[in-house]
């Protein structure tokens, strides 16, 4: 299969979103910068179901900084968050409706040397910042495909999301999933990814 089939069409995120956060796990995030790939597999996501959903950065209505979560679909909105990091969010949905699914956390594939396991700590490892907010993920820039090899089964699990205390009865929303068994999940302590990383 060459790249071009491998990566995933926009249909893919013009669906429900629980089902595209679920389905993302497993999938290779790919950036392209100055000739050189840079390759994770995605292992966390978080759904955001906008504008109900109080979590979501869309629960207050449409605004310059969020525009890109209201479509169209397949399109990457990154924001900056706590002065320093950013965050990449993949926008799902018909325009209009504003939901998207947060990327948290990554396991190296392919010209990834730094820590994962955050959404900030993924932006920074793959070089992406908010001079990406509102590209294409059809583009050559930054994508998601499908892994060009047949991998192993992953155990997806589910858990409420991390950080939305905030929002009252969404944050008990199981939303978050994850390979259950990688130790580059956000959530892993850190003596049990240090145990499983040296092994």
């Amino acid at each position: 299969m060459t790249q071009a089939a491998r990566k995933l069409p926009r249909e893919f995120c013009l669906r429900n979103t629980l089902i595209v956060a679920r389905q993302l796990i497993g999938m290779h995030l790919v950036r392209q910068l100055a000739g050189v790939r840079h390759v994770g597999r995605i292992v966390e996501t978080e759904a955001y179901l906008g504008p109900k959903d109080l979590a979501a950065h869309s629960s207050r209505g449409k605004t310059p900084r969020n525009a890109v979560l209201f479509g169209p679909p397949g399109h990457a909105y990154v924001y900056f968050i706590y002065g320093f990091w950013n965050c990449l969010n993949v926008v799902t949905r018909e325009e209009g409706v504003p939901q998207a699914v947060l990327l948290r956390a990554l396991e190296p594939v392919e010209g990834v040397d730094d820590s994962t396991w955050g959404p900030g700590l993924l932006c920074r490892a793959m070089h992406i910042d908010r001079t990406l907010n509102g590209v294409d993920l059809q583009g050559q820039q930054l994508w998601i495909e499908r892994p060009p090899e047949a991998q192993r089964r992953l155990r997806i699990a589910r858990a409420t999301r991390v950080g939305v205390d905030y929002s009252g009865d969404w944050a008990q929303r199981l939303w978050r999933f994850f390979a259950a068994d990688s130790p580059y999940v956000s959530t892993v302590p850190a003596a049990a990814r240090n145990r499983a990383l040296s092994m």
